[in-house]
């Protein structure tokens, strides 16, 4: 029976429901043959008016105990098997439709085309755009923490970042090091910044398009720095290819980033040794 079930669901052409019909009538159908089991003791048998007795064969009992092994390994069997289809025909059904709906958005380009590894789109259009900004957010933060790794190793800023505490910025580590070196009211100031600007010019209107902020205009450039000069919004038609190409970006960022964190946290350096030339 389970080779049966892994055939059928190796070829294409089978259909899912014969499958279906396989794994949940296969339990009774073996009960469809009465087993030889049922003659226990001695039987009788009328010929020619006389009785005649005799002991059943007592090898007819010995498969009792295999039959009952078999035909419950074959109700599990079954039950798995449709377990296995069910399982598998939503995703498929979810899957289709939702990339149908969003196909046309962008982000969808070559070589993956509709990205959505995880199955996290529901074909909500209110909830794809939910998901669509926190992309672009986390890519763009993704994307600077990127270039923190990178040009704190060759450039450090001059002068002091606590001069309360003696503490030049030359003096603090890159990479995780750094979390536990800069004082506690620096990563208050630091927190205090970014709330300010997920409020007010960094905030996500729902008449603009996901990305596309009041206090930043082409390429990111912060208008919300010259006071009373809003950003200019995006036109999505326009700028499609740049669009397209930060969506991109962002994503090979965060998966760029996440290897950083693990390669400085193995090798507990942001030297030379954490990119393999050392």
């Amino acid at each position: 029976l389970a080779q049966a079930l892994w055939l059928s669901c190796s070829f294409r052409w089978v259909s899912e429901w014969s499958i279906m019909a396989l794994a949940t009538g296969s339990p009774w159908g073996q009960t469809a043959f009465v087993p030889l089991t049922g003659l226990r003791g001695q039987a009788k048998i009328r010929s020619d008016g006389a009785e005649h007795r005799f002991a059943a064969e007592p090898e007819w009992n010995a498969g009792a105990g295999s039959h009952s092994k078999l035909q419950s390994a074959t109700v599990v069997a079954g039950m798995v098997g449709t377990a296995f289809l069910l399982a598998r025909r939503k995703p498929v059904t979810k899957k289709i439709t939702v990339k149908a709906t969003f196909d046309k958005e962008l982000g969808v380009t070559a070589p993956f085309k509709y990205w959505d590894p995880l199955g996290l789109a529901s074909g909500d259009e209110a909830e794809f755009r939910r998901r669509r900004v926190a992309e672009i957010k986390n890519g763009r933060v993704a994307m600077i923490a990127c270039i923190g790794y990178i040009v704190p190793e060759y450039f450090r800023f001059p002068g002091y970042c606590s001069p309360s505490q003696d503490l030049k910025f030359t003096d603090i580590p890159n990479g995780i090091d750094a979390l536990y070196k800069v004082p506690m009211e620096g990563w208050a100031q630091i927190g205090i910044f970014v709330a300010f600007l997920e409020l007010f010019p960094l905030r996500q209107e729902p008449d603009r398009v996901p990305g596309d902020t009041p206090g930043c205009g082409y390429l990111g450039v912060p208008w919300f720095l010259l006071f009373d000069s809003p950003g200019t919004r995006c036109d999505p038609v326009k700028s499609e290819r740049s669009l397209n190409a930060e969506i991109n970006n962002g994503r090979l960022a965060m998966f760029a980033i996440t290897g950083m964190v693990f390669q400085n946290c193995v090798c507990g350096t942001t030297g030379p040794q954490m990119w393999g030339t050392g």
